[in-house]
């Protein structure tokens, strides 16, 4: 397949892409960049790697073995709202990068000791949780992160994670195998790296080769488009470098600093539906959701967070999500099923602009049931703290 996107005229000179292969023959992509007053050629050859048998042997495996436990995930969310079906659990705040349009890390936290790690996710399993993903942050940076996820798995979750995939390589790599990670994702925010984000396929290619040749869990490559994204074009090449190297594919649209909607532009939107075309595998094929958002349209579907989906920060307070950390903003050992059945039927205020996919991947499961006519409930304030009142002797009047 060759997808030919228009050449657009920027101070005189011409920009655009062109990323393709025709039939099994992989060509060389040829890219085009403004850069400054003058335009740039880069020209790479798009190597393909491919694991050894015994990888894709092992890989298949695990694939099949995960399938089941998903499938069986879905059986027991259908059956049943009483449990969460996806958490997203905050390691490690702190991150080696600096995204400027990411409100979701620091640059000073400390990794959350093991022992409560794994106190969290007894809580976590205790719920009937089906899936963790361990997000940040970046949880690579976490030094017993293995262990963490070893421990869901012992306990009968599906692991995933997030990360930005800086800090993989061939051991590291093996090392999650051996741990039994599952799933795992990374965000590409452009072909080159500048100044709003360093998360490029220049940086990462090598490592996206690696995890193509010693992965045995399951690789998806989000890309993104919308705000701050400088060339949008970006967004298709990295969703076709994903696939020719046997990884899913799915496209993000970046969110304001509350988690909000922007419309895509047109020349966006058209590059947004051929990447979704190239991730007919993804989840996000069963529902408009995406498409909506992209065209920056409300959408109707009830939030199920604080039930269904839970979001753990670092200090392990449940939140709705990332985007709107602070409620309820309860610990999760004081979390009861009261109180995550109140949040089931509550609808959220949010939701017709949110662009929080994996939330709403979540709520289809119970979108056709049970109608929200609950309000948030109002947030307590902190109280004051205490004033030192220093009691002396006092004064007789006799």
């Amino acid at each position: 397949m060759s997808v030919n996107l228009p050449v657009r005229e920027v101070s005189g000179q011409a920009k655009g892409v062109r990323v393709g292969h025709q039939g099994n023959a992989i060509q060389r992509c040829h890219v085009y960049f403004l850069t400054g007053d003058s335009a740039d050629f880069m020209e790479e050859e798009a190597k393909v790697v491919r694991a050894s048998v015994g990888t894709r042997l092992r890989r298949g495996l695990r694939f099949a073995r995960t399938r089941v436990r998903e499938l069986r995930m879905i059986g027991k969310a259908l059956a049943s709202t009483k449990h969460p079906i996806l958490v997203h659990v905050i390691p490690m705040r702190q991150c080696n990068l600096a995204c400027t349009y990411c409100n979701e890390y620091d640059d000073f936290s400390k990794p959350v000791p093991l022992d409560e790690m794994k106190t969290r996710l007894d809580l976590l399993a205790d719920m009937g949780t089906s899936i963790i993903t361990i997000s940040g942050g970046e949880p690579l940076m976490h030094p017993e992160l293995d262990e963490v996820i070893r421990h869901i798995r012992r306990r009968g979750m599906i692991a995933g994670m997030i990360t930005n995939g800086f800090y993989l390589n061939r051991e590291r790599i093996e090392r999650l195998n051996a741990a039994g990670l599952e799933h795992l994702q990374i965000s590409i925010d452009n072909v080159v790296p500048d100044e709003v984000s360093k998360k490029s396929l220049k940086t990462l290619d090598g490592r996206l080769e690696m995890l193509a040749q010693y992965a045995v869990f399951q690789v998806n490559i989000n890309s993104v488009l919308g705000s701050g994204v400088k060339d949008p074009e970006d967004a298709l090449k990295i969703a076709q470098r994903a696939v020719r190297l046997g990884f899913t594919s799915t496209v993000g649209i970046i969110h304001d600093n509350n988690g909000q909607l922007k419309p895509l532009g047109e020349h966006e939107q058209e590059i947004f539906e051929a990447v979704m075309e190239l991730g007919k595998r993804s989840f996000s094929r069963f529902n408009d959701f995406q498409h909506n958002v992209a065209r920056g349209k409300e959408h109707e579907w009830r939030c199920r967070s604080g039930s269904r989906y839970l979001y753990i920060c670092e200090d392990g307070l449940v939140h709705w999500c990332s985007q709107q950390r602070g409620y309820p903003g309860i610990p999760l050992a004081q979390y009861t099923p009261e109180m995550r059945h109140r949040e089931y039927l509550t609808e959220k205020f949010c939701a017709a602009r949110c662009t929080v996919s994996c939330v709403q991947q979540v709520g289809i499961l119970d979108n056709w049931r049970d109608p929200q006519n609950l309000k948030p409930m109002p947030i307590t304030p902190e109280s004051p703290p205490a004033q030192l009142v220093q009691i002396g002797q006092g004064r007789g009047d006799s």
